[in-house]
């Protein structure tokens, strides 16, 4: 019998300073399992990070040929794609082909290990690479609970998460 994903429900108020963007999300994840919590909360913070109108979170590790996060245009076209994890170069390729604009998000503890393997063929796509610190995904994900109310301030290169069991600064570095 296959296990069932983990349903988490989020309440985010979100202040993007950087894009001057401010909204209210009700977000539903799911929590296939076979991910990390951290893996999860990276997909949440990317989430806020790009949110707009269109974007939506896909079916994720169910369905392997898509991206994590996307956003379609209101006339079907694919305009945004988002990875999160370590993507392997041809996935990247292929995803360029087919999205506006493509961007993911390492998080992992052998994240340099994996930007120093496909750093200079990423180079050749166009493509936004964001590293995460290890640390702080874990500081993140030690904040999480099964209902959460957050408060996610973006400016900068860093996020400031306020939740009901504490908070934790998230920064990045964009690789690419």
């Amino acid at each position: 019998m296959a296990l069932k994903p983990t349903i988490y429900k989020f309440k985010i108020s979100l202040s993007d300073l950087n894009r001057d963007y401010y909204d209210s999300l009700n977000l539903t994840v799911a929590l296939h399992p076979s991910e990390t919590p951290e893996r999860m909360m990276v997909r949440v913070l990317a989430f806020c990070l790009n949110a707009q109108e269109q974007l939506a979170f896909t079916p994720g590790l169910s369905a392997i040929d898509g991206p994590d996060i996307w956003a379609h245009t209101l006339g079907g076209q694919l305009a945004l794609w988002i990875d999160v994890g370590e993507p392997a170069f041809d996935r990247i390729k292929k995803a360029s082909r087919l999205a506006q604009t493509l961007k993911v998000y390492s998080f992992n503890s052998k994240s340099n290990a994996w930007w120093t393997q496909v750093g200079d063929q990423f180079n050749k796509l166009a493509v936004e690479v964001y590293q995460f610190e290890w640390q702080k995904i874990e500081a993140l994900a030690a904040l999480l609970q099964r209902t959460m109310d957050l408060s996610i301030t973006i400016t900068g290169d860093s996020a400031y998460i306020a939740a009901e069991l504490g908070e934790c600064e998230v920064e990045w570095l964009q690789l690419q």
